[in-house]
């Protein structure tokens, strides 16, 4: 994205004929943190929220604290599913060895054992329709997706179907969350919360 002098427009990158690639997300310039591609067009992220911030930093901690040794936790990282697919999942459990260097900037989706989504308004349909395909498509065996409800958490949960490549619904999580699989993980809905309802004497 670059500027023209004199001018307050911004100028956006021009897709090539037959859309971006993966590998051009780390060659295209000046693109706003956090892109993403889908179907060979880039995504941009939307202004964050705290429920949004508040959510990854959660799960993303819990996830670490409760994962096995050779298992990595990492936030906001682009996976690569194929040549015109490379999207940023919230929070990705990856096995260790598919950390190469500190330098990298992407995962092999093979690598990956789940895939958590937060949702926000702009992302909603890309988190329930789009996304799950693609991950499933790309044999992902996990995927939570987190949403806010009236100011309260609920985490949907997906496992890979085999049989079938698709995920299939193995719950939807209030308040408390516990699971098995990917590994044992307990949490506690409840604190991610607005600041206000946190201070509140409710």
């Amino acid at each position: 994205m670059d500027n023209e002098p004199g001018t307050a427009e911004p100028r956006w990158p021009v897709p090539p004929e037959g859309g971006w690639t993966a590998d051009d997300l780390d060659s295209l310039s000046n693109l706003p943190p956090h892109t993403e591609l889908v179907d060979g067009s880039l995504v941009f992220a939307s202004r964050q929220t705290l429920f949004h911030s508040r959510a990854i930093a959660f799960v993303s901690r819990h996830l670490r604290s409760s994962a096995p040794h050779d298992h990595e936790v990492v936030c906001r990282f682009t996976i690569d599913i194929d040549r015109c697919n490379r999207p940023e999942p919230d929070v990705i459990v990856v096995r260790a060895d598919a950390v190469e260097s500190l330098c990298q900037t992407r995962f092999p989706s093979e690598s990956v054992l789940l895939a958590v989504e937060v949702v926000s308004d702009e992302s909603l349909t890309r988190d329930r329709e789009t996304k799950p395909v693609k991950y499933a498509r790309a044999k992902i065996p996990h995927y939570w997706r987190v949403e806010n409800q009236d100011d309260r958490t609920v985490v949907y949960v997906f496992e890979l179907e085999p049989a079938t490549g698709a995920y299939t619904s193995t719950g939807i999580f209030h308040d408390r969350m516990k699971v098995s699989v990917p590994f044992p993980v307990d949490l506690d809905l409840t604190a991610i919360t607005p600041y206000r309802r946190a201070m509140s004497p409710e």
